[in-house]
């Protein structure tokens, strides 16, 4: 019995010379082949990258912006068509508490706080001007990314100067805009007197309106520095 239960179990049969050989090989080929598409992957997400430090700064928020203009103006035209009031469908799929917020945020006025920053003015101006713009034509839009390509958002490598051909109505516009913002200006422009006695705290004209609005905010509170300063017992 004993016997016959060694003879039925053999021994594991030992490889030759050329079937380990084979089998090295066959692990070099796929070392070999894995190795090639790690390259090509890392190769693909280097161009990858460099192109992505190539757009500018504010390239993603752009196209969400203008993905979400036309998925907006597309969901409105859908709504158009079926008869319905898009911004009280719109007002269906949100919350109470974000209907509210949107609700305060259209009825919010901008009232005018006066002067405090040249970089507020700036602003402010801009907001004007471009509440006078007219409404954005998306198709236009959408044949002009198809024509300029990679070169619709710019970049720091790309030349846009003569690829853009401005339209005769926008310029007239432009001219119209500016043409205006400059009678504005001479109806509110007027010589001011110069006052001889009063004390020189300025280097030129602008400068004297700016102290001027300094003064006019925040005189009150600075009156005793100023006045510590002048007879020089300011610590």
């Amino acid at each position: 019995m004993s016997a016959t239960t060694e003879g039925s179990t053999s021994a594991p049969k030992e490889m030759s010379f050329a079937e380990k050989q084979a089998e090295r090989m066959k692990r070099l080929r796929s070392l070999h082949s894995a190795r090639n598409e790690a390259r090509t992957h890392n190769h693909a997400e280097v161009v990858a990258e460099e192109a992505r430090n190539k757009l500018p700064p504010n390239y993603e928020a752009k196209r969400r912006q203008a993905e979400w203009l036309l998925d907006d103006k597309a969901k409105r035209e859908e709504a158009e068509k079926a008869g319905k009031d898009y911004d009280r469908v719109k007002l269906l799929n949100i919350s109470a508490t974000e209907a509210e917020r949107l609700e305060r945020k259209k009825k919010k006025k901008n009232p005018d706080e006066g002067f405090s920053t040249y970089e507020q003015a700036t602003i402010r101006q801009y907001n004007r001007l471009v509440k006078n713009m007219p409404t954005a034509d998306m198709e236009q839009y959408e044949r002009q990314k198809q024509k300029y390509g990679d070169a619709f958002y710019g970049g720091p490598n790309v030349i846009i100067h003569g690829m853009h051909e401005d339209r005769r109505e926008a310029v007239d516009k432009m001219v119209d805009d500016l043409e205006g913002q400059i009678a504005k200006r001479a109806r509110y422009s007027r010589r001011r007197t110069h006052n001889d006695d009063a004390d020189i705290d300025y280097i030129n004209e602008r400068n004297a309106k700016f102290n001027k609005k300094l003064e006019r905010f925040y005189g009150e509170h600075t009156a005793e520095i100023k006045q510590n300063l002048e007879r020089g017992t300011a610590i």
